[in-house]
């Protein structure tokens, strides 16, 4: 109960400093389901990215995020009561990827980077077909995700954040044959992602409240 007031909590505050402090802008609310499992298939640009993807949601959305990351225990303590979980990086995880089944399996939406790295300069990196087997086991959609302008706001080897304009928007659901199929998946969520960063329709930047985002889907 208290974690649960912590994140509806934190999720308020982060969503009105994402507002002002970085003009956050968010499109396609309505292409993620608001229950039952899906995951979240994003490029990844910053250290925001998990954060920013998750808040403008009606639902909340859970992550996978590196090991090491769990070794500081207040950071660790933090990133877990906003339903983050650990992976190796660089090795077959597979205890990660039975965590995310399960999750999946009691209906969580579950954001990936299929990347496994950020980008240096805001492009989309390759992408690991391995998802894919996740979803096609799970037998849940996967919905792509594009991320623009957080690599200028936290750019890879910087420090601390800096002043600068966000926006995250989120795409049909891949077709199940190639959300399913690892040697297509690469090639359908790139050009997915592309899609999405060609796309100049009107963002919204209003905060999560569950009224608002009722509206934006009428």
């Amino acid at each position: 109960m208290i974690l649960r007031a912590w994140w509806i909590l934190s999720r308020f505050m982060v969503s009105w400093i994402a507002l002002f402090g970085w003009r956050f802008r968010a499109y396609g609310i309505h292409n993620v389901p608001r229950s039952g499992a899906v995951i979240l298939a994003c490029n990844h640009q910053s250290f925001f990215d998990p954060v920013l993807v998750a808040i403008h949601l009606p639902r909340s959305s859970t992550f996978m995020a590196r090991d090491t990351l769990f070794k500081f225990a207040p950071f660790a303590f933090l990133i877990r009561s906003l339903n983050a979980f650990p992976i190796r990086r660089g090795a077959g995880d597979v205890g990660a990827m039975k965590e995310s089944l399960r999750r999946l399996r009691d209906g969580w939406s579950l954001l990936v980077f299929p990347e496994g790295t950020r980008t240096v300069d805001g492009s989309i990196g390759e992408i690991r077909g391995g998802i894919a087997v996740l979803a096609g086991r799970a037998r849940v959609p996967v919905v792509p995700v594009f991320i623009r302008g957080a690599v200028r706001a936290w750019p890879r080897g910087s420090r601390f954040p800096r002043p600068a304009p966000i926006e995250v928007r989120y795409g049909e659901p891949l077709p199940e044959a190639d959300a399913w199929n690892e040697e297509r998946f690469p090639g359908a969520l790139r050009a997915a992602l592309e899609g999405l960063s060609r796309d100049r329709r009107p963002t919204v930047g209003l905060p999560p409240a569950p009224a608002l985002v009722d509206r934006l889907r009428a």
